[in-house]
């Protein structure tokens, strides 16, 4: 799906913990991808320790709101390393391969959906989950969601 580059790079920089550099980059992450405007403006006017703390609640703490792909659909780790070795990359900074975060990352260096494709019903669901906590990071996944084929009826 080209074009979604920058949207899936924004994404993952927004399903982060948003650690001391995340408000520098906001107002970037707002103009580079106009789907995610909903998240960026709360981030931006959310202060920074209630923005971690929500983070750690919702991926942390609330049992179901993983954004490792392999607790959706036991995938092997392998699997996901195979790739990024098949694209020349190698995963760095300690996250394990299928963390959603860097298989956004991935999507936006090669532009290759197909894990994304692979794993659209996980990331509804994931949406939906984060939906009904109320979360405005819902409506970062929806944004990736909208950008992938529907699934086959």
């Amino acid at each position: 799906m080209p074009g979604f580059e920058l949207l899936y790079q924004a994404a993952a920089l927004c399903l982060t913990y948003p650690g001391d550099d995340f408000r520098a980059r906001l107002p970037l992450l707002r103009e580079a991808a106009p789907q995610l405007r909903e998240f960026t403006d709360h981030a931006t006017v959310t202060p920074p320790g209630e923005l971690a703390a929500h983070y750690l609640q919702v991926f942390e703490s609330t049992e179901g709101n993983s954004l490792y792909l392999s607790h959706w659909r036991r995938i092997s780790q392998e699997h996901f390393q195979e790739l990024y070795s098949s694209h020349g990359l190698e995963l760095t900074g300690g996250e394990l391969p299928d963390f959603l975060p860097a298989v956004l990352e991935l999507a936006a260096r090669t532009g290759d959906t197909e894990v994304l494709t692979e794993h659209r019903v996980e990331l509804e669901r994931l949406g939906s989950r984060l939906s009904d906590c109320g979360t405005p990071y819902a409506s970062v996944v929806d944004a990736v969601s909208a950008t992938l084929p529907p699934t086959p009826g």
